[in-house]
């Protein structure tokens, strides 16, 4: 398979993104050729610090670079040479399969969708990400491409979060719930109602609602919410987990007897810490596209940069798209068997 990597995407491009990209190659991933996109020289003097050359690898060089703070849209039409333009556009010509970035989440996504277009049947992409808890990993979708939804996205969301849990994560059958201000079916907004309503017809494992208590509950496998929600679930949690770190080791330093006990405990901070570390789950995949688009962090280490190109390589491999064609084909049947009355807002 081929992957297109923005070289120049991220906090810490290109030593990362390279680093990140040799890693990845290095570690046996089912790869046939890797695009490094941007600026050939400083990419080449990258590479060159890790010694021979992949052959697998190849540079295409590309004169701009989209900023972290640049306007999406603006960025998108005036930077067309820019290193993200050109990777995504490896992709709608078919040279490569994926395309992983760390760069301007907006632009990224604002280039995708105008670029590569949707899939059959699928109104909106949405961006889905991984939500650690204790006993499972749940699939959080949408976490920032839509932030104003129709019902009908939201059900779609549930199905395509449905097989990334099914298929990249292997659970069996995966639980589907709505995000909303409680449990009881008849909580929430229009949005949120109505699409608890419609994803009821469908399929899918649906559970009913869910709300902020139950998230690392193991309540469910797929967590379905607008962009605006589920982007401030997202980085509500990821400040908690900063938040507690934190105070951990402020408190674990504050006499000689808590640090010989948390020497003792070492083995056990670092396995729930590799449980919950962001570098291992690669980034967040936008789900609904032409092609596989992969959004790493953007302050992502060449760790979570190999994680982004395992995951692209999985979707790939998998088959996903093909999936979700397959998949929302169904539910939509499904939705236009229902009777008028009770069939409000339900196609695509």
């Amino acid at each position: 398979m081929r992957i297109a990597v923005d070289a120049m995407g991220g906090d810490f491009a290109p030593q990362n993104i390279v680093a990140g990209a040799v890693l990845g190659l290095r570690a046996g991933q089912p790869i046939s050729r890797l695009f490094l996109v941007g600026d050939q020289p400083r990419i080449e003097a990258e590479l060159a610090k890790h010694g021979s050359r992949d052959p697998r690898s190849e540079i295409v060089h590309a004169s701009e670079v989209i900023a972290m703070d640049d306007t999406p849209v603006q960025a998108v039409r005036r930077k067309k040479d820019s290193s993200m333009c050109r990777a995504i556009d490896l992709v709608k010509k078919g040279g490569a399969d994926a395309v992983v970035s760390a760069g301007n989440t907006g632009a990224l996504l604002t280039a995708a969708h105008l670029k590569l277009r949707t899939l059959e049947g699928v109104d909106r992409p949405g961006l889905a990400c991984l939500l650690p808890g204790p006993d499972n990993v749940a699939v959080l979708m949408d976490a920032g491409a839509n932030l104003e939804p129709h019902p009908i996205n939201l059900v779609q969301y549930g199905v395509m979060g449905g097989l990334y849990a099914q298929q990249i994560l292997h659970c069996r059958n995966p639980r589907v719930a709505v995000f909303s201000v409680g449990t009881e079916d008849m909580k929430g907004n229009e949005l949120t109602l109505e699409a608890h309503r419609i994803l009821k017809q469908t399929h899918l494992n649906f559970i009913g609602n869910m709300d902020g208590h139950d998230i690392f509950s193991n309540v469910a496998d797929v967590i379905v919410a607008d962009a605006f929600v589920g982007n401030a679930v997202l980085k509500a949690c990821e400040s908690t987990a900063r938040l507690v770190s934190t105070h951990l080791k402020r408190e674990i330093k504050r006499n000689p007897i808590r640090m010989l006990g948390g020497l003792l405990a070492a083995g056990a901070f670092k396995a729930t810490k590799r449980k919950a570390d962001p570098d291992e789950y690669g980034g967040a995949v936008l789900l609904g596209i032409n092609g596989i688009c992969v959004k790493a962090h953007g302050g992502s280490s060449p760790k979570a940069v190999r994680s982004a190109l395992r995951i692209a390589a999985e979707f790939v491999e998998g088959q996903f798209n093909e999936h979700i064609i397959e998949e929302i084909k169904k539910v939509n049947d499904q939705l236009r068997q229902t009777p008028p009355q009770s069939a409000t807002h339900a196609s695509a």
